[in-house]
């Protein structure tokens, strides 16, 4: 999971590690700051987090880049890059350009025209002979720079299609400005006006494909949805086909459609087109492979290689039995400093949650970092049996839950330029219960975040004590609570027997579902004296601040993520505002949260920690009550009465107090580029540069890494 989402405050989870299941988050109240995008947990007698972020101030790397729309763009570096070894930074390099290489795959998935409109953007913006210093020409730069964070035209967190801030006849104006017709994406015996045509309603008529991924209750989410996992099917096609193959006794199922487009054939039959080397994707798929057999070459451990060339044999087979073997091999492989993260992974972009978005992450193990976070796992078991939730839903024995933090060296497809900031994995029920899983914290992207501040914590806090809290422990606070989110909450809990996988009971609430009982577990236990015991906080004032955190984000400010009008629809935004609707309207009886008018501006108060506290346990019971039983109506009530809809009074009021403060809803990464230096055919070297030019590394990219057709 990652934490993954690019949320950022907690709930860790987005890279669903092909199987994993991700959750990617970024801080909603002080997104710059990092006061609440943390990762790792710190024993409280090393180095706090506070001070590494001042440290990381005092350096003199520029860590953001640009700054367009509601994104800002970063960059993060590579510590400790030249104490690798050789053998270690040509495996780095290798796993990162199998990453590369799939990056056309997600382009695609979003939406079946995004590499031809993608090509379009380069092609001006490489070639266009007009004048490129008009407020038109600033506009378009500035979609296309959306477009490429996003990974296409629609936005990468709200899911809704860009709106061009310049016209139809502008854009065609630039078009037949742009020199090198034959370097436009169009088809066999198509002219230009006929690409303009096709262009024209995709990208300005709001009709037209209007959301990537639409999970409302109310229509056929299929029909309605962007996305290209699925092609000429509905909702409830989709749905038969499926209920037809899975069987409901199988104790080790494979992860369904998790690699492959739903399309019908000439007969007009639902079949699946299997993303495999040789079928859909294959040319991509090809190439990645190339570079991981390079990669298996100079691993480091055996257990590195067998995983490895599971994951050919997976890209090779397209059969999804072979990724459950390469998963419990990943899981095993505790000992490489290196990893990898290289498949189809998160399902959030999915309306049904069967399908996987590519997505890749190289990284090599933060070693001091990792024995910090090490102090939360070893007591899983603990956790497990202290919890509120019910005993029957309790796992008797917690297996092979690993904690680390890592350097990333390179993200790609649905981890980048929006990165998460922890990872939970494999996404697979049965593979976590009977082989582990792997959590771990990015902590070189919470570094940069911690470079960087904001006003937001001072703006929204209601008192001083407040601040002065947030100030000392927020970040901390996060650090921890992101570690209890992937580490211990996405490793609790199981089905009841003969429940079904969470995508097939709870539908398009279960990433919102899980992502939410994540979140409890990491909140019931912030609030624990057991934590000061073991040493990873210095006392409860970091529970407090992050309960203060929780409710100011799920209760107000990340509406400013939303445009008026809108509800809330992603994933992790919905699953934060269910949490704390709840808690307020539950805790209204003893005030336990009380909303607060002060000079025109509203404020959330927690008056009672203690009872807080009891009502995030009880909503953890319903949570896991909710996901072991399959039960669809409940979690649909929580999500559409409490996690949905919008006040548009206090939306407004929270727009226009953020308006002052000058911060970006979202940030994401320009990578690191890692040259091999070469000798006689042989790499000597590998040598790392930081680039700060965003639209220049997309041009390369662009360029270096086109392995599919525009139409696939």
């Amino acid at each position: 999971m990652h934490n993954l989402i690019n949320w950022r405050p907690f709930v860790g989870c987005a890279l669903s590690l092909f199987f994993l299941v991700g959750c990617g988050q970024e801080n909603m109240e002080t997104v710059d700051a990092a006061a609440e995008v943390g990762q790792t947990a710190a024993p409280f007698a090393e180095q706090s987090i506070e001070q590494q972020a001042i440290d990381a101030q005092n350096d003199d790397f520029e860590y953001e880049a640009d700054r367009f729309a509601d994104i800002r763009i970063m960059r993060y570096r590579i510590p400790g890059w030249d104490n690798f070894t050789l053998q270690q930074k040509t495996l780095l390099y290798y796993l990162s350009q199998a990453g590369m290489a799939g990056r056309d795959i997600l382009w695609d998935q979003n939406y079946k025209h995004n590499l031809r409109i993608r090509k379009v953007i380069e092609v001006i913006v490489g070639q266009y002979s007009g004048d490129r210093s008009t407020d038109d020409f600033a506009a378009f730069m500035s979609w296309g720079k959306q477009v490429w964070f996003a990974n296409g035209i629609h936005h990468h967190y709200s899911n809704n299609k860009f709106t061009p801030l310049f016209s139809a006849e502008y854009f065609a104006a630039l078009l037949n400005d742009t020199v090198g017709e034959a370097d436009l994406p169009l088809d066999e015996g198509q002219s230009l006006d006929d690409l303009l045509v096709l262009l024209t309603a995709v990208i300005f008529d709001p009709s037209v494909d209007a959301k990537k991924v639409n999970t409302a209750a109310d229509v056929d989410k299929l029909v309605t949805s962007a996305t290209n996992f699925y092609a000429g099917v509905t909702e409830a096609e989709a749905m038969a086909f499926y209920a037809a193959i899975i069987d409901r006794e199988d104790t080790q199922p494979v992860s369904w459609g998790l690699n492959s487009q739903l399309t019908k054939n000439d007969n007009g039959e639902v079949v699946e087109r299997v993303w495999k080397v040789g079928g859909m994707y294959g040319e991509a798929l090809a190439q990645v492979v190339i570079w991981l057999e390079r990669a298996i070459t100079v691993t480091e451990t055996d257990a590195q290689r067998a995983a490895l060339e599971l994951l050919v044999k997976y890209y090779r087979s397209g059969d999804l039995a072979d990724f459950d073997d390469y998963n419990i091999a990943w899981v095993a492989d505790t000992q490489s400093p290196i990893d990898v993260i290289n498949g189809f992974i998160e399902v959030y972009n999915d309306p049904l949650g069967y399908r996987g978005s590519f997505e890749s992450v190289v990284s090599i193990r933060d070693e001091e970092a990792t024995r910090r976070i090490g102090a939360i796992g070893q007591y899983a078991q603990r956790f497990e049996d202290s919890s509120p939730i019910m005993d029957e839903h309790k796992k008797s024995e917690v297996i092979g839950i690993t904690g680390k933090a890592i350097t990333v060296v390179s993200e790609t497809g649905d981890a980048s330029p929006s990165t998460p900031i922890g990872i939970n994995l494999p996404n697979s029920s049965w593979i976590r219960e009977f082989y582990g899983s792997k959590s771990v914290s990015l902590s070189n992207i919470t570094d940069a975040y911690s470079a960087t501040e904001s006003g937001a914590l001072e703006e929204f806090a209601f008192s001083q004590e407040e601040i002065d809290r947030g100030r000392e422990y927020a970040e901390l606070g996060g650090h921890l609570s992101t570690d209890m989110h992937e580490v211990i909450g996405h490793a609790s809990g199981k089905l009841n027997p003969g429940v079904g996988t969470t995508n097939e009971t709870l539908k398009q609430y279960a990433s919102t579902m899980e992502e939410g009982r994540a979140d409890l577990v990491a909140l019931y236990y912030m609030m624990d004296p057991f934590l000061v015991e073991i040493g990873v906080m210095p006392n409860l004032d970091v529970g407090r601040s992050r309960y203060d955190s929780y409710i100011r984000n799920g209760m107000m400010t990340q509406l400013y993520r939303i445009e008026p009008g809108e509800l809330i629809e992603e994933a992790h935004m919905r699953n934060r505002a269910e949490i704390a609707h709840w808690v307020f309207e539950r805790g209204s009886e003893d005030n336990a949260i009380e909303r607060v008018q002060r000079e025109g501006k509203t404020y959330f108060v927690i008056n009672d920690y203690q009872r807080l506290r009891e009502l995030f346990g009880e909503l953890l019971r319903e949570h896991q009550r909710i996901k072991s039983e399959g039960d669809f109506a409940a979690a649909q009530f929580l999500i559409e009465t409490y996690g949905t809809q919008v006040d548009p009074e206090l939306h407004a009021e929270v727009l226009e107090r953020y308006a002052t403060l000058n911060v970006a809803p979202y940030s994401g990464f320009i990578n690191p580029k890692l040259i091999p230096v070469m000798e006689n055919g042989e790499i000597v070297d590998v040598q790392v540069e930081y680039p700060d030019d965003f639209v220049a590394q997309m041009l390369e990219y662009g360029e270096e890494y086109s392995f599919l057709g525009i139409v696939n």
